[in-house]
Protein backbone atom coordinates (compact mmCIF):
# COMPACT_ATOMS: atom_id res chain seq x y z
CA UNK A 1 0.00 0.00 0.00
CA UNK A 2 1.44 3.20 -0.96
CA UNK A 3 1.67 6.31 1.52
CA UNK A 4 2.19 9.88 1.66
CA UNK A 5 5.10 11.24 -0.75
CA UNK A 6 7.45 14.23 -1.13
CA UNK A 7 8.71 15.84 -3.98
CA UNK A 8 11.98 14.24 -2.87
CA UNK A 9 12.12 10.18 -3.53
CA UNK A 10 15.00 8.10 -2.93
CA UNK A 11 15.16 4.81 -4.73
CA UNK A 12 16.57 2.17 -3.78
CA UNK A 13 20.56 2.06 -3.93
CA UNK A 14 20.13 5.40 -6.58
CA UNK A 15 21.18 9.03 -5.60
CA UNK A 16 17.54 11.21 -4.84
CA UNK A 17 15.42 11.99 -7.74
CA UNK A 18 13.55 15.30 -7.99
CA UNK A 19 10.50 15.52 -9.65
CA UNK A 20 8.49 18.58 -11.72
CA UNK A 21 5.49 16.94 -9.63
CA UNK A 22 3.94 14.61 -6.96
CA UNK A 23 1.42 13.98 -9.30
CA UNK A 24 0.69 14.52 -13.24
CA UNK A 25 -2.80 13.53 -13.98
CA UNK A 26 -3.53 12.94 -17.78
CA UNK A 27 -7.42 14.18 -18.60
CA UNK A 28 -9.53 16.86 -16.92
CA UNK A 29 -12.66 15.04 -16.55
CA UNK A 30 -14.65 14.59 -13.57
CA UNK A 31 -12.25 11.39 -11.97
CA UNK A 32 -9.03 13.32 -13.23
CA UNK A 33 -10.26 17.04 -11.26
CA UNK A 34 -11.26 15.27 -8.17
CA UNK A 35 -7.92 12.89 -7.96
CA UNK A 36 -6.12 16.24 -9.17
CA UNK A 37 -7.84 18.57 -6.36
CA UNK A 38 -7.47 16.19 -3.12
CA UNK A 39 -4.06 15.17 -3.65
CA UNK A 40 -3.36 18.85 -3.86
CA UNK A 41 -5.28 19.34 -0.64
CA UNK A 42 -2.94 16.59 1.24
CA UNK A 43 0.43 18.66 0.29
CA UNK A 44 0.87 17.24 -3.29
CA UNK A 45 2.26 19.23 -6.20
CA UNK A 46 0.35 18.23 -9.16
CA UNK A 47 -0.28 19.28 -12.13
CA UNK A 48 -3.21 18.33 -15.02
CA UNK A 49 -2.94 17.84 -18.22
CA UNK A 50 -6.22 18.76 -20.99
CA UNK A 51 -6.46 18.49 -24.46
CA UNK A 52 -9.89 19.41 -24.94
CA UNK A 53 -12.02 21.34 -22.26
CA UNK A 54 -11.64 21.42 -18.44
CA UNK A 55 -14.87 19.01 -16.69
CA UNK A 56 -14.34 16.06 -19.42
CA UNK A 57 -17.34 13.98 -20.97
CA UNK A 58 -20.05 14.68 -17.99
CA UNK A 59 -19.80 18.91 -17.76
CA UNK A 60 -18.94 19.15 -21.39
CA UNK A 61 -20.54 16.62 -24.03
CA UNK A 62 -22.23 14.49 -21.37
CA UNK A 63 -24.51 14.47 -18.31
CA UNK A 64 -24.86 18.09 -17.40
CA UNK A 65 -25.83 19.38 -21.00
CA UNK A 66 -27.90 15.97 -21.62
CA UNK A 67 -29.93 16.68 -18.70
CA UNK A 68 -30.72 20.00 -19.58
CA UNK A 69 -32.03 19.14 -22.69
CA UNK A 70 -34.04 16.64 -20.99
CA UNK A 71 -35.46 19.13 -18.94
CA UNK A 72 -36.54 21.06 -21.63
CA UNK A 73 -38.17 18.00 -23.38
CA UNK A 74 -40.05 17.74 -20.06
CA UNK A 75 -42.58 21.18 -20.38
CA UNK A 76 -43.54 19.69 -23.72
CA UNK A 77 -45.44 16.98 -22.13
CA UNK A 78 -46.17 19.83 -18.64
CA UNK A 79 -47.08 22.35 -21.33
CA UNK A 80 -50.17 19.95 -22.71
CA UNK A 81 -51.08 18.77 -19.14
CA UNK A 82 -51.28 22.47 -18.01
CA UNK A 83 -55.06 22.92 -19.68
CA UNK A 84 -56.51 20.17 -17.09
CA UNK A 85 -55.09 22.52 -14.15
CA UNK A 86 -56.53 25.08 -15.35
CA UNK A 87 -53.96 26.96 -17.33
CA UNK A 88 -54.84 28.52 -20.28
CA UNK A 89 -51.17 28.31 -22.29
CA UNK A 90 -52.29 29.26 -26.31
CA UNK A 91 -49.90 27.66 -28.89
CA UNK A 92 -46.95 27.23 -27.36
CA UNK A 93 -43.57 27.16 -29.62
CA UNK A 94 -40.51 25.71 -28.88
CA UNK A 95 -36.93 27.57 -30.14
CA UNK A 96 -34.13 24.81 -30.49
CA UNK A 97 -31.58 27.46 -31.13
CA UNK A 98 -32.22 29.24 -28.22
CA UNK A 99 -32.47 26.39 -25.88
CA UNK A 100 -28.83 25.01 -27.65
CA UNK A 101 -27.01 28.18 -27.11
CA UNK A 102 -28.42 28.97 -23.30
CA UNK A 103 -26.71 25.33 -22.33
CA UNK A 104 -24.02 26.12 -24.65
CA UNK A 105 -23.40 29.17 -22.16
CA UNK A 106 -24.19 27.25 -18.90
CA UNK A 107 -21.32 24.24 -19.79
CA UNK A 108 -18.87 27.28 -20.32
CA UNK A 109 -19.86 28.92 -17.08
CA UNK A 110 -19.48 25.51 -15.51
CA UNK A 111 -15.81 24.84 -17.31
CA UNK A 112 -15.02 27.79 -15.66
CA UNK A 113 -15.68 26.95 -12.65
CA UNK A 114 -13.95 23.37 -12.74
CA UNK A 115 -10.68 25.44 -13.82
CA UNK A 116 -11.12 28.04 -11.19
CA UNK A 117 -11.25 25.23 -8.26
CA UNK A 118 -8.08 23.84 -9.72
CA UNK A 119 -6.22 26.81 -9.88
CA UNK A 120 -7.79 27.89 -5.98
CA UNK A 121 -6.10 24.32 -4.90
CA UNK A 122 -2.44 25.16 -7.11
CA UNK A 123 -3.14 22.80 -9.16
CA UNK A 124 -1.34 23.85 -12.60
CA UNK A 125 -3.33 23.29 -15.97
CA UNK A 126 -1.67 22.38 -19.50
CA UNK A 127 -4.32 23.28 -22.18
CA UNK A 128 -2.83 20.74 -24.39
CA UNK A 129 -2.00 16.82 -24.41
CA UNK A 130 0.55 14.71 -22.93
CA UNK A 131 1.73 11.36 -23.13
CA UNK A 132 3.64 9.29 -21.43
CA UNK A 133 7.49 8.49 -22.19
CA UNK A 134 8.91 6.66 -19.73
CA UNK A 135 7.68 5.51 -16.12
CA UNK A 136 8.08 9.16 -14.76
CA UNK A 137 8.23 11.13 -17.92
CA UNK A 138 5.98 13.08 -19.85
CA UNK A 139 5.93 14.90 -23.14
CA UNK A 140 3.35 17.58 -23.53
CA UNK A 141 2.25 17.99 -27.63
CA UNK A 142 4.42 21.64 -27.29
CA UNK A 143 7.61 19.63 -26.72
CA UNK A 144 8.15 20.01 -23.38
CA UNK A 145 9.25 16.99 -21.02
CA UNK A 146 7.97 17.32 -17.17
CA UNK A 147 8.48 14.35 -15.09
CA UNK A 148 6.44 13.24 -11.75
CA UNK A 149 6.85 10.64 -8.83
CA UNK A 150 3.44 9.33 -9.70
CA UNK A 151 1.29 9.59 -13.15
CA UNK A 152 -2.34 8.91 -13.12
CA UNK A 153 -4.71 8.65 -16.41
CA UNK A 154 -8.25 9.69 -16.60
CA UNK A 155 -8.85 10.32 -20.57
CA UNK A 156 -12.15 8.79 -20.31
CA UNK A 157 -14.09 7.54 -23.30
CA UNK A 158 -15.63 7.79 -26.68
CA UNK A 159 -18.20 7.14 -28.35
CA UNK A 160 -18.45 4.44 -30.64
CA UNK A 161 -19.18 5.09 -34.30
CA UNK A 162 -19.24 1.96 -36.30
CA UNK A 163 -17.23 2.31 -40.05
CA UNK A 164 -19.32 0.94 -42.88
CA UNK A 165 -20.60 3.36 -46.68
CA UNK A 166 -21.83 6.35 -45.48
CA UNK A 167 -21.19 6.05 -41.88
CA UNK A 168 -19.65 9.60 -42.05
CA UNK A 169 -23.07 11.25 -42.47
CA UNK A 170 -24.12 10.03 -39.08
CA UNK A 171 -23.06 11.63 -35.04
CA UNK A 172 -22.71 10.32 -31.91
CA UNK A 173 -24.07 11.75 -28.32
CA UNK A 174 -20.68 14.53 -29.02
CA UNK A 175 -22.42 16.32 -31.96
CA UNK A 176 -26.38 16.22 -30.71
CA UNK A 177 -25.47 19.54 -28.63
CA UNK A 178 -24.38 21.58 -31.28
CA UNK A 179 -26.99 20.87 -33.76
CA UNK A 180 -27.90 23.76 -36.45
CA UNK A 181 -31.55 22.95 -36.69
CA UNK A 182 -34.00 19.83 -35.09
CA UNK A 183 -34.07 17.24 -37.59
CA UNK A 184 -37.75 16.32 -38.40
CA UNK A 185 -36.65 12.51 -38.65
CA UNK A 186 -34.23 11.25 -36.82
CA UNK A 187 -32.58 7.67 -36.45
CA UNK A 188 -31.22 6.30 -33.49
CA UNK A 189 -28.89 3.38 -33.21
CA UNK A 190 -28.96 1.76 -30.12
CA UNK A 191 -30.97 0.62 -27.58
CA UNK A 192 -28.85 1.62 -24.50
CA UNK A 193 -29.16 4.81 -21.79
CA UNK A 194 -28.17 7.02 -24.42
CA UNK A 195 -30.34 6.14 -27.25
CA UNK A 196 -33.30 5.88 -25.00
CA UNK A 197 -32.38 9.14 -23.56
CA UNK A 198 -32.43 10.85 -26.72
CA UNK A 199 -35.02 9.11 -28.29
CA UNK A 200 -37.17 10.90 -25.56
CA UNK A 201 -35.98 13.94 -25.76
CA UNK A 202 -36.15 14.49 -29.20
CA UNK A 203 -39.62 12.98 -29.37
CA UNK A 204 -40.99 15.49 -27.05
CA UNK A 205 -39.32 18.11 -29.07
CA UNK A 206 -42.03 17.00 -32.22
CA UNK A 207 -39.04 14.77 -34.28
CA UNK A 208 -40.48 11.51 -35.32
CA UNK A 209 -38.10 8.77 -33.62
CA UNK A 210 -37.17 5.68 -34.99
CA UNK A 211 -34.90 3.35 -32.58
CA UNK A 212 -32.90 0.03 -33.76
CA UNK A 213 -31.71 -2.20 -31.65
CA UNK A 214 -29.38 -5.28 -32.83
CA UNK A 215 -30.60 -7.32 -29.89
CA UNK A 216 -34.27 -8.56 -29.27
CA UNK A 217 -34.88 -5.72 -26.14
CA UNK A 218 -33.15 -2.68 -25.11
CA UNK A 219 -31.66 -1.65 -21.70
CA UNK A 220 -30.05 -4.83 -20.72
CA UNK A 221 -28.90 -5.03 -17.06
CA UNK A 222 -31.84 -2.95 -16.43
CA UNK A 223 -35.17 -5.35 -14.80
CA UNK A 224 -37.37 -6.95 -17.67
CA UNK A 225 -40.79 -5.63 -16.18
CA UNK A 226 -39.20 -2.01 -16.30
CA UNK A 227 -37.76 -2.58 -19.43
CA UNK A 228 -40.71 -3.32 -20.67
CA UNK A 229 -42.71 -0.26 -19.45
CA UNK A 230 -40.78 2.01 -21.43
CA UNK A 231 -41.03 0.72 -24.55
CA UNK A 232 -45.22 0.28 -24.11
CA UNK A 233 -45.20 4.01 -23.17
CA UNK A 234 -42.29 5.04 -25.66
CA UNK A 235 -44.76 3.10 -28.57
CA UNK A 236 -47.32 5.27 -26.90
CA UNK A 237 -45.81 8.12 -27.76
CA UNK A 238 -45.21 7.58 -31.11
CA UNK A 239 -41.40 6.03 -31.04
CA UNK A 240 -40.72 3.46 -33.32
CA UNK A 241 -38.13 0.39 -32.83
CA UNK A 242 -36.80 -2.24 -34.86
CA UNK A 243 -35.12 -5.26 -32.95
CA UNK A 244 -32.36 -7.34 -34.32
CA UNK A 245 -31.11 -5.33 -37.20
CA UNK A 246 -27.90 -3.10 -37.70
CA UNK A 247 -27.19 -0.15 -40.54
CA UNK A 248 -25.45 -1.42 -43.49
CA UNK A 249 -25.49 2.08 -45.31
CA UNK A 250 -25.97 5.08 -45.61
CA UNK A 251 -26.98 7.01 -48.38
CA UNK A 252 -27.41 10.81 -48.85
CA UNK A 253 -30.04 12.10 -51.19
CA UNK A 254 -30.13 15.21 -53.21
CA UNK A 255 -32.48 17.30 -51.00
CA UNK A 256 -29.49 16.44 -48.04
CA UNK A 257 -31.53 13.65 -46.31
CA UNK A 258 -30.55 9.95 -45.67
CA UNK A 259 -31.88 6.34 -46.73
CA UNK A 260 -30.64 4.33 -44.26
CA UNK A 261 -30.20 0.88 -45.15
CA UNK A 262 -31.01 -2.12 -42.39
CA UNK A 263 -29.67 -5.77 -42.33
CA UNK A 264 -32.81 -7.13 -42.95
CA UNK A 265 -33.19 -5.37 -46.65
CA UNK A 266 -35.25 -2.55 -45.39
CA UNK A 267 -34.72 1.49 -45.72
CA UNK A 268 -35.61 4.16 -43.24
CA UNK A 269 -35.59 7.75 -44.49
CA UNK A 270 -33.82 10.13 -42.21
CA UNK A 271 -32.99 13.86 -41.98
CA UNK A 272 -30.01 12.65 -39.06
CA UNK A 273 -28.60 9.54 -37.92
CA UNK A 274 -27.38 9.18 -34.44
CA UNK A 275 -25.59 6.11 -33.52
CA UNK A 276 -25.43 5.54 -29.48
CA UNK A 277 -23.63 1.92 -29.38
CA UNK A 278 -21.63 1.97 -26.51
CA UNK A 279 -18.27 3.73 -25.84
CA UNK A 280 -14.45 2.93 -25.96
CA UNK A 281 -11.87 4.24 -23.76
CA UNK A 282 -9.33 6.99 -25.17
CA UNK A 283 -5.80 4.92 -24.73
CA UNK A 284 -4.83 6.03 -28.35
CA UNK A 285 -1.65 8.47 -28.38
CA UNK A 286 -0.63 8.38 -24.62
CA UNK A 287 2.67 5.97 -25.32
CA UNK A 288 1.00 3.31 -23.54
CA UNK A 289 2.41 0.20 -25.26
CA UNK A 290 5.76 1.97 -24.98
CA UNK A 291 6.39 1.90 -21.24
CA UNK A 292 4.67 -1.19 -20.69
CA UNK A 293 1.01 0.07 -18.86
CA UNK A 294 -0.90 -3.09 -20.06
CA UNK A 295 -4.63 -2.82 -21.45
CA UNK A 296 -7.22 -5.72 -21.82
CA UNK A 297 -9.00 -7.42 -24.16
CA UNK A 298 -11.71 -4.30 -24.44
CA UNK A 299 -8.68 -2.05 -25.10
CA UNK A 300 -9.05 -0.50 -21.61
CA UNK A 301 -6.49 -0.13 -19.13
CA UNK A 302 -5.96 -2.77 -16.39
CA UNK A 303 -5.86 -1.66 -12.56
CA UNK A 304 -6.20 -3.33 -9.60
CA UNK A 305 -7.94 -2.23 -6.57
CA UNK A 306 -5.81 0.37 -6.23
CA UNK A 307 -6.11 1.62 -9.67
CA UNK A 308 -2.85 0.78 -10.28
CA UNK A 309 -1.72 -0.24 -13.60
CA UNK A 310 1.12 -2.91 -14.77
CA UNK A 311 3.56 -0.48 -14.12
CA UNK A 312 4.89 1.14 -11.17
CA UNK A 313 3.87 4.77 -10.18
CA UNK A 314 1.59 4.65 -13.54
CA UNK A 315 -2.18 4.49 -12.02
CA UNK A 316 -5.70 4.78 -14.06
CA UNK A 317 -9.39 5.80 -13.10
CA UNK A 318 -12.62 6.69 -14.59
CA UNK A 319 -13.76 5.48 -17.98
CA UNK A 320 -10.63 4.60 -19.39
CA UNK A 321 -10.58 1.38 -17.42
CA UNK A 322 -13.74 0.57 -18.50
CA UNK A 323 -14.93 -0.81 -14.81
CA UNK A 324 -18.31 1.23 -14.54
CA UNK A 325 -18.74 4.04 -16.71
CA UNK A 326 -20.59 6.17 -14.79
CA UNK A 327 -19.15 9.98 -13.77
CA UNK A 328 -19.84 9.54 -9.95
CA UNK A 329 -17.99 6.37 -9.82
CA UNK A 330 -14.89 8.15 -12.10
CA UNK A 331 -15.06 10.32 -8.81
CA UNK A 332 -15.39 7.67 -6.26
CA UNK A 333 -12.23 6.32 -8.11
CA UNK A 334 -10.39 9.60 -8.15
CA UNK A 335 -11.00 10.65 -4.08
CA UNK A 336 -9.90 6.85 -3.60
CA UNK A 337 -6.50 7.17 -5.33
CA UNK A 338 -5.36 10.68 -3.67
CA UNK A 339 -6.42 9.17 -0.32
CA UNK A 340 -4.41 6.17 -0.86
CA UNK A 341 -0.54 7.59 -2.48
CA UNK A 342 -0.91 10.90 -0.83
CA UNK A 343 -3.15 11.34 2.08
CA UNK A 344 -1.72 8.17 3.92
CA UNK A 345 -5.76 6.71 4.41
CA UNK A 346 -5.87 3.60 2.36
CA UNK A 347 -8.77 3.67 0.45
CA UNK A 348 -10.98 1.27 -2.08
CA UNK A 349 -13.73 1.78 -3.82
CA UNK A 350 -17.03 -0.54 -3.07
CA UNK A 351 -18.42 -1.43 -6.49
CA UNK A 352 -21.40 -3.49 -4.89
CA UNK A 353 -24.85 -1.79 -4.90
CA UNK A 354 -24.55 0.78 -7.10
CA UNK A 355 -27.68 3.01 -8.28
CA UNK A 356 -28.03 4.09 -11.84
CA UNK A 357 -30.51 5.89 -14.00
CA UNK A 358 -31.86 6.20 -17.11
CA UNK A 359 -32.96 9.58 -17.89
CA UNK A 360 -35.54 8.46 -20.74
CA UNK A 361 -39.29 9.85 -20.75
CA UNK A 362 -40.47 8.71 -17.99
CA UNK A 363 -36.91 7.90 -16.15
CA UNK A 364 -35.98 4.72 -14.71
CA UNK A 365 -33.46 4.11 -11.63
CA UNK A 366 -32.23 1.21 -10.05
CA UNK A 367 -30.05 -0.45 -7.56
CA UNK A 368 -28.83 -4.02 -6.35
CA UNK A 369 -30.24 -7.01 -8.21
CA UNK A 370 -32.40 -7.49 -10.84
CA UNK A 371 -35.39 -9.62 -10.31
CA UNK A 372 -33.51 -12.28 -13.00
CA UNK A 373 -30.41 -12.07 -11.48
CA UNK A 374 -31.93 -12.47 -7.93
CA UNK A 375 -33.70 -15.83 -8.72
CA UNK A 376 -29.84 -17.31 -9.83
CA UNK A 377 -27.89 -16.54 -6.67
CA UNK A 378 -30.90 -16.79 -3.99
CA UNK A 379 -32.78 -20.37 -3.02
CA UNK A 380 -36.53 -18.24 -2.73
CA UNK A 381 -37.36 -15.07 -3.68
CA UNK A 382 -40.14 -12.90 -3.45
CA UNK A 383 -41.23 -9.64 -5.70
CA UNK A 384 -43.31 -6.93 -4.81
CA UNK A 385 -44.96 -4.55 -7.82
CA UNK A 386 -46.53 -1.13 -7.33
CA UNK A 387 -48.08 -0.29 -10.61
CA UNK A 388 -49.77 2.68 -10.44
CA UNK A 389 -50.63 5.74 -12.35
CA UNK A 390 -49.58 9.19 -10.51
CA UNK A 391 -51.86 11.22 -9.30
CA UNK A 392 -50.82 14.37 -12.05
CA UNK A 393 -51.36 11.66 -14.69
CA UNK A 394 -54.96 11.21 -13.50
CA UNK A 395 -55.86 14.81 -13.48
CA UNK A 396 -53.91 15.27 -16.76
CA UNK A 397 -55.99 12.42 -18.68
CA UNK A 398 -52.66 10.98 -19.58
CA UNK A 399 -52.44 6.39 -18.81
CA UNK A 400 -49.06 6.75 -18.28
CA UNK A 401 -48.85 4.49 -15.34
CA UNK A 402 -45.41 4.01 -12.64
CA UNK A 403 -44.09 1.04 -11.93
CA UNK A 404 -41.92 -0.03 -9.16
CA UNK A 405 -40.61 -3.01 -7.78
CA UNK A 406 -38.83 -4.61 -4.80
CA UNK A 407 -36.99 -7.78 -4.57
CA UNK A 408 -35.93 -10.02 -1.86
CA UNK A 409 -34.26 -12.53 -0.44
CA UNK A 410 -36.96 -14.50 1.20
CA UNK A 411 -34.62 -16.05 3.62
CA UNK A 412 -33.44 -13.41 5.08
CA UNK A 413 -36.56 -10.52 3.94
CA UNK A 414 -33.35 -8.43 3.09
CA UNK A 415 -34.13 -6.38 0.08
CA UNK A 416 -31.29 -6.94 -2.85
CA UNK A 417 -33.11 -5.10 -5.52
CA UNK A 418 -35.02 -1.64 -5.91
CA UNK A 419 -35.91 -0.88 -9.42
CA UNK A 420 -38.32 1.80 -10.65
CA UNK A 421 -40.40 4.11 -13.72
CA UNK A 422 -42.16 7.03 -13.27
CA UNK A 423 -41.48 10.79 -12.39
CA UNK A 424 -38.80 11.68 -10.81
CA UNK A 425 -37.54 7.63 -10.33
CA UNK A 426 -33.92 9.24 -9.84
CA UNK A 427 -34.30 11.97 -7.03
CA UNK A 428 -36.62 9.08 -5.38
CA UNK A 429 -34.42 6.16 -5.77
CA UNK A 430 -31.39 8.05 -4.56
CA UNK A 431 -32.62 8.13 -0.91
CA UNK A 432 -33.87 4.40 -1.51
CA UNK A 433 -30.11 3.21 -2.39
CA UNK A 434 -29.31 3.93 1.23
CA UNK A 435 -31.51 1.51 2.24
CA UNK A 436 -30.80 -1.56 0.10
CA UNK A 437 -27.20 -1.00 0.12
CA UNK A 438 -27.69 -1.08 4.02
CA UNK A 439 -29.07 -4.35 3.89
CA UNK A 440 -32.27 -3.18 5.11
CA UNK A 441 -35.57 -5.95 5.34
CA UNK A 442 -38.96 -5.68 4.09
CA UNK A 443 -39.84 -5.42 7.61
CA UNK A 444 -37.97 -2.20 8.08
CA UNK A 445 -39.74 -1.09 4.52
CA UNK A 446 -42.90 -1.63 6.20
CA UNK A 447 -42.56 -0.26 9.72
CA UNK A 448 -41.86 2.98 7.70
CA UNK A 449 -44.52 5.29 7.40
CA UNK A 450 -45.74 6.78 4.50
CA UNK A 451 -45.26 10.15 3.38
CA UNK A 452 -48.69 11.43 1.65
CA UNK A 453 -49.68 12.28 -1.14
CA UNK A 454 -46.23 11.17 -3.27
CA UNK A 455 -45.21 8.43 -5.88
CA UNK A 456 -42.74 7.49 -2.68
CA UNK A 457 -44.82 6.08 -0.43
CA UNK A 458 -45.21 3.33 -2.87
CA UNK A 459 -42.24 1.98 -1.64
CA UNK A 460 -43.57 1.73 1.83
CA UNK A 461 -46.84 0.17 1.06
CA UNK A 462 -45.85 -2.53 -0.96
CA UNK A 463 -47.78 -5.92 -0.18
Amino acid sequence: MFSGLDRLVQPVNEPATRFDYDLFVIGAGSGGVRAARISAGHGATVAIAEEHRVGGTCVIRGCVPKKLLIYAAHFAEDLNSASQFGWDVRDPVFRWEKLRDRVSAEVGRLEGLYAENLNRNKVQIFTERASIVGPNTLRLSSGRELSAAKILIATGARPVRPQFPGSEFSITSNEVFDLHALPKRIVIVGGGYIGNEFAGMFNAFGVKVTVLSRSNTILRGYDEQITNRLLEIAKHKGIEFHFGVQVEKITQENNGSFQVELSDGSHLPADQVLFATGRRPNVEGLGLSDVGVALNDRDAIEVDADNQTSVGGIYAVGDVTDRVQLTPVAIREGHAFADTVFGNKPTRVDYDCIPSAVFSSPPIAAVGMTEATARKRFADVRTYIADFRPMMNVLAERNERALYKLVVDATTNVVVGLHMIGPDAPEILQAAAIAVKARLTKAAFDETIALHPSMAEELVLFK
